[in-house]
């Protein structure tokens, strides 16, 4: 149990860190961000509202009190791959910048399964 809970810690502080990291470049309006969503024909203040989601995602992954809370946030970055997934195929770009939104949900869904995995032992304690 204590070394699923310690890979469980790991992969969510490193998923949260990137998601921190993330939202903070929105909230902050980088280029690099104005310029994907000019690319993809989105008005620039949704970067920051994603930006703020991710924020507050992130912080909703950390805590521990409020399940609903944290399964929503989970639901929150699926849905945000899944849309810059497909926001890069309606655009018709390549398979190269079709790939990060998939590898980047592959990446949310380790510290999603091992919470998982986590809430069920201590469950069956």
């Amino acid at each position: 149990m204590k070394k699923l809970s310690t890979w469980y810690w790991i992969a969510t502080i490193i998923f949260a860190l990137m998601m921190l990291m993330d939202g903070f470049g929105g909230v902050t309006q980088q280029e690099a961000g104005k310029e994907v969503l000019r690319h993809l024909g989105y008005p620039m203040y949704l970067l920051i509202i994603v930006g703020i989601a991710k924020l507050l995602g992130a912080l909703a992954i950390l805590q521990q009190k409020f399940v609903a809370i944290k399964e929503w946030a989970f639901a929150g970055f699926a849905i945000n791959f899944i849309g810059a997934f497909a926001s890069r195929a309606f655009v018709g770009d390549g398979v190269a910048l079709l790939i990060p939104p998939l590898v980047a949900l592959v990446i949310m869904f380790i510290p999603y399964i091992l919470w998982k995995k986590v809430q069920a032992n201590v469950k069956n304690s």
